[in-house]
């Protein structure tokens, strides 16, 4: 989830690719996905299976669990998502949500203390890992947290703080990860420039860098909702002032590339299955999306952003994009309406930014494509055909987008012969009244 805050962001030019160095703060490269335990109630077994093989097949190396402290089923899920993840060889770590919730330090210090010696719980030199969302305000208290759990490797998200606020606690941490992983309100793409700061501002530390495929919340209703629940919904719905999209046509292929260039120490990628914020890479679980989101949401299906995780981080743990092919083919993804078709629903452009999100996004299919050598594609939307070169190549990594053109229908994505077709793209407006910011993803 991604809080209201005004977190610094240090607007520095795009970085010129470097040569790889080796990663500063003792991390041996591994992948995680942000998963909200906040959803699970009921949860059962062969979801999480379901889950960490899927997590697993697409190279992530674990989750990062956000944690409440206020729901009831924390207990059953946990032990659950330990014990599954333990009979798979997948890593876990605690990742305590400090702004939906409030933590004393005896909860924390029992949570670390019951799951530590877990063969799924993430260690680094023999220490568990232990991450947060947020909690600068409560930064006095880890010293307590690692006398009473015989020391921790953490690994905080004090984002809020922005990268010289982190740099000034390093006596607190072991390293830092670094939320920002969307523009800025008002910005197209990306820039490299706060995980530099980052970088420089841990001094060695380890740095965690954010990684998202996507970001959009809109309005939904809480109302018949479960209070346990509410916590979540209360941070994840705009009617609680988050009703934004951040710029997210290239996001997944720029910030890939930029995992290549910046080599942190850990990548997060946010999120696993945060539906409400559409940053989600499976597809959806009916029972974890809060109310309210399945409006933008059902339909939206985004398993195929996984389709290129296996070559990047790949790519990433070896420093060097000219790494074997798994396989060859592409995802595409895209709104299935165009921007401006009717009312913005009140979605502004970017986190505390202002115009209307319409303004944040081009109508057009995003695609990545792998194989070794660039080629171009053909793209058909209803039958009318567009055959384009890729916009920008990164090793095995080729880059296209393909404008609607007012065109409509159903999608067509044909490489070398091969060919998906996706949802079509209509001049429709949703039944909601209002513009869905969301993508559907489809996988070639």
């Amino acid at each position: 989830m991604r809080l209201n805050i005004a977190a610094v962001a240090l607007l520095l030019a795009r970085s010129v690719p470097a040569a790889v160095l080796p990663p500063q703060g003792g991390g041996n490269h591994q992948v995680f996905a942000h998963y909200m335990v906040g959803l699970t109630s009921g949860q059962s077994r062969d979801q999480w299976q379901k889950d960490i093989i899927e997590a697993k097949s697409a190279g992530i190396d674990g989750f990062a669990l956000n944690v409440g402290s206020a729901d009831s089923w924390n207990a059953d899920q946990l032990k659950l998502a330990y014990d599954t993840a333990t009979a798979n060889n997948f890593s876990l770590f605690l990742s305590f949500d400090m702004a939906a919730s409030s933590w004393s330090i005896d909860q924390v210090i029992s949570l670390v203390n019951q799951y530590k010696g877990a063969g799924s719980q993430l260690k680094v030199d023999g220490k568990p890992f232990v991450s947060t969302f947020e909690g600068p305000d409560w930064a006095d208290n880890w010293a307590s947290v690692r006398l009473g759990t015989g020391d921790i490797f953490f690994v905080p998200d004090w984002s809020s703080l922005g990268a010289p606020g982190v740099g000034g606690e390093l006596s607190l941490i072991d390293g830092a990860f670094n939320w920002g992983a969307w523009p800025n309100a008002n910005e197209y793409t990306m820039t490299t420039g706060n995980d530099v700061a980052y970088k420089s501002a841990l001094q060695g530390k380890a740095y965690m860098m954010g990684v998202s495929p996507y970001f959009y919340t809109s309005k939904g209703d809480a109302k018949n909702y479960p209070d346990e629940v509410r916590r979540l919904t209360i941070i994840d719905l705009p009617q609680y002032n988050k009703n934004w999209y951040s710029s997210s046509d290239s996001l997944w292929y720029d910030r890939w590339k930029q995992v290549l260039e910046i080599n942190p120490d850990y990548i997060q990628i946010i999120t696993w299955n945060d539906y409400g914020e559409s940053s989600y890479i499976n597809d959806p679980v009916p029972a974890q999306i809060v109310s309210g989101a399945e409006t933008y949401v059902n339909g939206f299906a985004h398993s195929a952003y996984r389709f290129v995780l296996p070559y990047f981080i790949n790519a990433y743990k070896a420093g060097n994009a000219d790494v074997e092919l798994p396989t060859e083919g592409a995802v595409a993804w895209y709104r299935t309406t165009p921007a401006s078709v009717c009312a913005d629903g009140g979605t502004v452009w970017g986190q505390g930014g202002g115009a209307s999100a319409a303004g944040g996004t081009k109508d057009v299919i995003s695609i990545i494509a792998l194989s070794n050598s660039p080629k171009d594609i053909t793209v058909a939307i209803g039958g009318a055909s567009q055959t384009v070169s890729p916009l920008d190549t990164v090793g095995k990594a080729s880059f296209y987008q393909v404008p609607f053109n007012g065109q409509i229908g159903a999608v067509t994505v044909t490489i070398d012969g091969k060919s998906t077709t996706g949802p079509e793209i209509t001049n429709a407006c949703p039944a909601s009244g209002h513009v869905n910011f969301n993508s559907v993803a489809i996988q070639l």
